[in-house]
């Protein structure tokens, strides 16, 4: 049971900070800097700890920037406030997201024209779906060892579907629930305690608020352990934070099709 319990744990948290640090806070909005050989290693360690859900960045990152323009309204691709559940929703985002990687529906070139890493060998490699069904055998085999009774089975569609699921638990609880320090405009929420749990992702209306910010907690009882990974990055001059205010200017290709 403890090989269980440690399997899933370290499968969730190392997921969720590559999906915070990596996919969010530098694909999305460029909030620190790093060299090219440390954004290769990230970007190989967010395919490695997501495994069978890896989200092709460059895909997320579009999506990502077009939530914050059009935060709930019905342009947003995953505002909980246009889907009776939460499972209408992530389906809605599955397929945007499947669109820009295909090539089916390009994105707005305003989301584009912001840096976005790209790495189309890892892309292709890990968005494959035998790729995918590889890391998922993984996980069951881990469990048909380990697992001392198979009700513990039930827990394998979260290690199947991890990041869609984080993201989904952010999207819907993030602009439903919680407490707002901020005016946004939207119906972005703070959600705490469980905005420790989520690594300070849940600290959605602070974010909207000042979107380049890393530190995603602003009151004294918000705690954002991504940030604090990240001040550790930054004091060994492995990513260091832009400023706040620093506006993105590099250039990146449209999305093409690679699926």
């Amino acid at each position: 049971m403890l090989a269980i319990l440690l399997f899933f744990f370290c499968h969730w948290f190392f997921s969720l900070f590559f999906h915070s640090f990596f996919l969010h806070r530098f694909a999305s909005h460029q909030m620190y800097t790093t060299t090219k050989g440390w954004e290769k290693v990230f970007y190989l360690t967010t395919w490695f700890v997501q495994g069978s859900s890896f989200l092709v960045p460059r895909a997320y990152a579009v999506m990502h920037r077009m939530h914050h323009t059009y935060s709930d309204t019905d342009k947003d691709p995953h505002s909980p406030h246009f889907f009776k559940d939460i499972w209408h929703m992530m389906l809605h985002t599955v397929i945007i997201f499947r669109g820009f990687l295909t090539g089916k529906n390009l994105p707005d070139p305003q989301f584009t024209k912001e840096y976005i890493p790209m790495w189309d060998k890892l892309d292709k490699f890990g968005h494959h779906t035998i790729t995918r069904l590889f890391f998922g055998a993984v996980y069951t085999t881990f469990y048909i060892i380990f697992a001392p009774n198979y009700w513990w089975f039930l827990l394998l569609p979260v290690h199947f579907m991890m990041g869609p699921i984080q993201g989904a638990i952010v999207n819907w609880f993030g602009h439903k629930l919680g407490y707002s320090n901020f005016d946004n405009n939207d119906h972005s929420k703070n959600t705490t305690p469980f905005g420790v749990i989520m690594m300070g992702e849940l600290f959605q209306n602070n974010h909207h608020f000042k979107k380049m910010d890393p530190n995603f907690a602003k009151k004294w009882y918000e705690f954002d352990l991504t940030y604090f990974v990240m001040r550790g990055m930054h004091a060994v001059k492995i990513i260091r934070f832009k400023p706040i205010t620093e506006a993105i200017t590099e250039q990146v290709p449209q999305l093409a099709a690679t699926a």
